[in-house]
């Protein structure tokens, strides 16, 4: 598949700067920022003087670390609308969690916030290899999810046709595919491949759809996941990265002639890795957990955002920007298995090592008495499933069992069911934990 590698004028100038150059702006940015969130925000004046530090403290880009963190017990603790740092009547858009814990975390834009959206979207799309004219389908949800209108904006703004399905209903999806014929998706991974087993069922191979490019975002996928999903629909899979609480996707982008991590956009987004259990900011290589602050947002600034999310930085290479390697989990969703640290993309990698193995999964903890209890329920590539013996399947599950165990250093039990034996997802993100242990008291 030929790569749309970048033509002399695709860039902006900032994507080539020297990172001198890029230091100087975010140095400029963020001062701006932490004085507007500090004049114009209450909850930070007041975090800001608890901590002892005032925004003129910030002399270099080291200094960020001086100030508190923002989480999103924060947000919660602010519903609504108490974070916005300009009237609300500047605010023309408002984004929501889910408040599937809690209350919902509430986002808010400016004209000037949406369009800066709106661009780093285009960008990210132009990364991926996406150009003005490609038909774009958007199957991330619409609504107060930033996946849907985050990514249609910004094709949008691109020069792309954009088709906008949202999520669900799986069998049209696949016939406008095929109808419309889009060069690029836009969708979550786990999604993706309900498609892919959707054109399988219908007999429709790889090398009839109409996709050269899917962008996948909104939950944490491996390698190994990316293989299954370019050689189930025959497309670049590009890893786009973003949250609602930062701005929503466009965050950072993968670029399609390297594929090696998505690419913060560092002139609207400061990154950093802490330790998750001391706050310590740790050196670019090292893994911990990524905090976010934004450097041109006006509606809601955010400082030292705490995503939970755990990479590391790595040094540029197609842009002049920092990347982030892949996400190994989150903090605060990692398995504690009778003493070790597991994340469900590193039982991912060791399912997706098997070929006759799909990338659909879900980790099952139970307690036997004292102990946890870790089963993993995968499923069989299509084209085997109901023709193995039992015994061939005992073989493939002792592999995995090995190989978790070498890897990963956890005992479990493995469960290898046929295609559609576990539950799809049909509007977004996929369920990968299923917690059956009993509640302490």
């Amino acid at each position: 598949m030929p790569v749309k590698a970048p033509r002399p004028g695709d860039l902006e100038p900032i994507e080539t700067a020297s990172r001198d150059e890029i230091a100087a702006l975010q140095l400029e940015r963020l001062r701006w920022t932490l004085r507007h969130a500090y004049d114009n925000v209450p909850h930070y004046r007041a975090k800001f003087d608890a901590a002892g530090v005032h925004p003129d403290d910030l002399k270099t880009l080291a200094d960020l670390a001086k100030f508190p963190f923002t989480t999103k017990a924060d947000l919660r603790d602010n519903y609504p609308f108490g974070l916005f740092a300009v009237p609300r009547e500047r605010v023309v858009r408002v984004h929501a969690s889910s408040g599937t814990t809690g209350k919902p975390t509430v986002v808010g834009y400016t004209q000037r916030d949406i369009d800066t959206w709106a661009n780093l979207v285009a960008r990210s799309i132009r990364a991926a290899g996406g150009r003005p004219g490609d038909i774009v389908h958007v199957a991330y949800g619409y609504g107060l999810f930033t996946g849907g209108l985050g990514a249609h904006y910004g094709a949008e703004r691109l020069g792309c046709t954009v088709i906008p399905m949202s999520g669900g209903q799986t069998e049209r999806q696949v016939q406008l595919i095929q109808d419309f014929k889009p060069d690029i998706i836009m969708v979550t991974p786990s999604y993706a491949l309900v498609l892919a087993e959707a054109f399988e069922q219908q007999g429709i191979g790889p090398d009839q759809i109409s996709l050269k490019v899917g962008i996948f975002g909104a939950e944490p996928w491996g390698e190994g996941m990316r293989a299954e999903i370019e050689r189930k629909l025959g497309i670049d899979a590009i890893d786009i990265y973003g949250l609602s609480e930062v701005m929503g996707p466009g965050v950072a982008n993968e670029c399609i002639e390297t594929k090696d991590g998505p690419v913060i956009w560092e002139d609207h987004f400061y990154p950093e890795i802490i330790d998750p259990d001391t706050g310590e900011v740790l050196p670019d290589g090292e893994e911990g957990e990524l905090v976010f602050t934004s450097l041109t947002k006006e509606a809601m600034p955010v400082i030292r955002y705490r995503t939970r999310d755990r990479t590391r930085l790595l040094p540029p290479t197609a842009r002049s920007f920092r990347r982030m390697g892949k996400i190994a989990g989150r903090t605060d969703d990692m398995i504690i298995l009778r003493g070790v640290n597991v994340f469900p993309t590193q039982v991912e990698e060791q399912i997706l090592r098997d070929p006759k193995l799909s990338g659909n999964y879900l980790l099952v903890l139970t307690r036997d008495g004292h102990l946890d209890q870790l089963e993993v329920r995968c499923e069989l590539q299509r084209s085997l499933s109901g023709r193995l013996t039992d015994a061939e399947r005992a073989t493939i599950a002792h592999e995995l069992q090995h190989r978790i165990k070498t890897f990963i250093g956890v005992s479990t039990r493995v469960t290898v069911l046929d295609a559609d034996a576990l539950p799809r997802t049909q509007t977004g993100k996929a369920k990968r934990v299923q917690d059956e242990r009993p509640r302490t008291v």
